[in-house]
């Protein structure tokens, strides 16, 4: 019988907060570069929509090496993928400041996501053993306010280096801090040995709608980094990172929401709530008149949904997964997710380029509303 007086386990242990700041560290990061890539694109000689190509090939590298890297972390060990990963990122940025042509940034641009898949799948992997299992959707929710955190931040600071100093000392202040992340990396928690697996294996059949549902939200996703800022800059906008900020913002919202109000058993029962919140702030970025006012409102909406649509999957995954293979496991939601970010951010940026950002931003919402039957079926099981 359970004892009801025994207190719920804690979540704010040292090796949690050594794993959320990981996680917000890669993000601030990553999302100084992924604003200000295409823009240092435009000065190269890059169109509008060739300025996607990068986030395309980026994408494109992380979702095949998340095949690889998932597993390779459950063989060689979390903690040891994390270090290397990002010591080898430090080097691509540093390289990225060098760069005199655009090509080069495309040429670098698959090597690069192959690391950064390797980076998302070990930290996940290893909050897997920080978090007690009967509180895991609080766990990632809690640990969810990290991307989001790094996200509110990072696009303004990039966005006003970029504007002031230009492109290159993103690239060498960020090598720097990559380096510094490697070093707390070798802090982490030993891996549990039952954590390692055996070789390359297939991914699971369980992950395959989950993944779907993933990749029909990046269809959408992929363009925003890209084309958010471009077309604020070219609105007049006086705060060009309006969208991805105040989008960060609705996820931190929604998260501690979510932690106040609790899960219940059953956190999956609200995957199709949190896809039609974000499918609703593609469709107000789509239709709604004006900008900065048209970018804070659909984006407070988009963030809101999108922040739990992971938490909600990666607790469903936690429950489901053989824990020899939540490297596996987790890949192959990296592997979709970004592959759907690659191609969201091809096809969209072609027609945002042909026919404007508002088709485009529309035609994001068409790819959502695509997995709704799929998040049913998946909140029913």
């Amino acid at each position: 019988m359970t004892d009801l007086s025994s207190p719920r386990p804690r979540l704010m242990t040292r090796q949690f907060a050594l794993v959320w700041a990981l996680t917000f560290v890669t993000f601030f990061a990553a999302f100084q570069l992924f604003p200000t890539v295409p823009l240092r694109l435009r000065e190269l000689g890059a169109s509008l929509a060739e300025s996607g190509r990068f986030m395309s090939l980026f994408t494109a590298g992380s979702a095949l090496g998340a095949l690889f890297t998932g597993p390779l972390g459950d063989r060689v060990g979390h903690r040891r993928l994390v270090i290397v990963s990002a010591m080898l990122y430090a080097a691509f940025l540093a390289a990225y400041a060098l760069m005199p042509s655009r090509w080069g940034f495309y040429i670098l641009a698959v090597p690069h996501g192959i690391v950064w898949s390797g980076l998302l799948t070990a930290t996940m992997a290893s909050l897997a053993h920080v978090l007690p299992e009967d509180r895991r959707a609080d766990g990632l929710s809690l640990y969810g306010l990290a991307s989001p955190g790094g996200v509110i931040v990072g696009p303004l600071l990039g966005l006003w280096i970029q504007q002031h100093w230009g492109f290159a000392p993103i690239g060498w202040y960020l090598a720097v801090l990559f380096l510094l992340l490697a070093a707390l990396g070798t802090t982490l928690p030993e891996d549990h040995p039952h954590g390692r697996a055996e070789g390359f294996q297939w991914p699971l059949a369980t992950v395959f709608a989950p993944s779907f549902v993933l990749f029909c939200v990046a269809l959408g996703y992929g363009a925003l980094g890209t084309y958010t800022a471009q077309e604020a800059l070219s609105l007049g906008m006086p705060l060009p990172s309006a969208f991805l900020s105040f989008m960060a913002v609705g996820m931190v919202i929604m998260r501690l929401a979510m932690l106040r109000r609790g899960f219940g058993k059953r956190p999956i029962r609200k995957l199709p709530a949190m896809l039609l919140g974000a499918f609703a702030g593609l469709v107000l970025l789509a239709v709604l008149p004006g900008g900065t006012g048209r970018h804070v409102v659909s984006a407070l909406l988009y963030g809101a949904g999108y922040s739990m649509l992971h938490t909600l999957i990666n607790a469903k995954l936690l429950e489901s997964v053989d824990p020899k293979r939540r490297g596996a496991a987790f890949g192959t939601l990296l592997f979709a997710f970004d592959a759907g970010i690659g191609l969201g951010s091809f096809t969209l940026g072609w027609t945002i380029g042909h026919y404007g950002y508002r088709t485009g931003w529309a035609l994001g919402a068409l790819a959502m509303i695509v997995a709704l039957p799929l998040a049913l079926r998946l909140s029913r099981d």
